[in-house]
């Protein structure tokens, strides 16, 4: 692959990624992937993330473009988010814009431009065994982003590289203050792009133009304990911001979307073995022969846990752990390791 077209987001990864890729002496270009427009209602002001990174292509000497992906972005993430709120589910929408934009509609704006193939500045690694291309995790733990990367095709793969998967993010700002980058020092992002105060209640409810009614609080058995604010407002596993006055803490154990109840429970009730995955992916086989032992992880800072998996259709498995794992959430991504090896994943039912 000698033509290759970095994503860049204006950050400290992707500048860092085409400097490493240029310095291999490969054709290098940048893209910029906007998916909000200034007269979006949920934009507050406008990010210099673009500007950032056409100032990082032109001290490269690299050509830079920029693609607006605002209508796919609004299709895919943001109203699949809102859509699995609604649901009573909470979604990672990072999976999504992964899978349909930045591996997606960018590998096809590469490749009609004249590139084979795209990188991006995640902490991952692809290597390939045979006929088949292989997602490792990012060299140091700390900041592996493998989690995010589970539903990459082998299409996708073979068309992406990752060129910080064997470096530490200290390493990386190195690198750019070596060279003498403005973004070396420049802070990563934290929360959902389109959310930037984490206020997802008041996101939904202003982009939406819907509004939920308030209900109750109940416990397992269908005790009322008091109301509640809005379906939306909550997620499992959730102990602070309930406003209830408990003899006991008492936790978000699952929403009641037809009867817009919230089910509280005691700690030791958010622990279950057993979880439904659907949209699945495997990566090293295309389809799942049968039971196989894993380790899994159900949310981003989640520790791996031994666990078996099982096929129940095309695109549904099983999973049960070997110990109850807590806050077990629909929504959520479930990815399965064999090591240092990403086997797949899916999302919670």
């Amino acid at each position: 692959m000698k033509k290759v077209m970095v994503g860049m987001s204006g950050g400290v990864d992707s500048a860092v990624s085409a400097y490493l890729l240029k310095k291999e002496g490969l054709e290098v270009a940048g893209v910029n992937c906007s998916f909000f427009k200034a007269a979006d209602v949920f934009i507050e002001k406008e990010s210099t993330d673009a500007a950032d990174a056409k100032n990082t292509a032109d001290m490269l000497g690299i050509p830079f473009f920029s693609v607006y992906l605002g209508d796919k972005f609004r299709t895919h993430v943001i109203e699949d988010f809102i859509n699995a709120y609604r649901e009573g589910a909470t979604p990672n929408p990072c999976i999504s814009c992964n899978k349909h934009l930045k591996f997606g509609e960018l590998i096809s704006f590469a490749e009609e431009t004249g590139y084979e193939s795209i990188a991006t500045g995640h902490y991952a690694r692809i290597e390939k065994q045979g006929d088949r291309y292989l997602l490792k995790k990012g060299a140091f733990k700390e900041k592996d982003q493998s989690y995010v990367l589970w539903c990459l095709t082998q299409q996708q793969l073979s068309r992406t590289r990752f060129p910080l998967g064997e470096y530490s993010k200290a390493q990386v700002r190195e690198i750019a203050d070596s060279i003498n980058f403005s973004t070396a020092r420049k802070q990563d992002s934290q929360d959902i792009c389109f959310i930037p105060d984490g206020d997802y209640a008041a996101f939904i409810e202003k982009y939406s133009g819907l509004t939920f009614p308030e209900g109750d609080f109940v416990t397992t058995d269908g005790r009322r304990l008091g109301t509640h604010k809005g379906i939306i407002r909550y997620t499992v596993g959730q102990r602070k911001g309930l406003g209830l006055a408990l003899p006991a803490p008492m936790y978000v154990k699952e929403k009641d979307v037809p009867n817009n109840r919230v089910i509280l429970c005691d700690n030791e009730t958010l622990f279950t073995r057993e979880l439904t995955a659907k949209n699945i992916n495997f990566i090293p086989f295309d389809k799942l022969e049968g039971d196989l032992r894993v380790k899994a992880k159900v949310r981003y800072k989640h520790e791996e846990q031994w666990a078996t998996v099982s096929p129940i259709d095309e695109n549904r498995f099983r999973l049960v752990f070997d110990e109850p794992q807590r806050a077990i959430a629909k929504g959520q991504s479930v990815v399965l390791y064999d090591g240092d090896y990403v086997v797949g994943g899916g999302i919670i039912e």
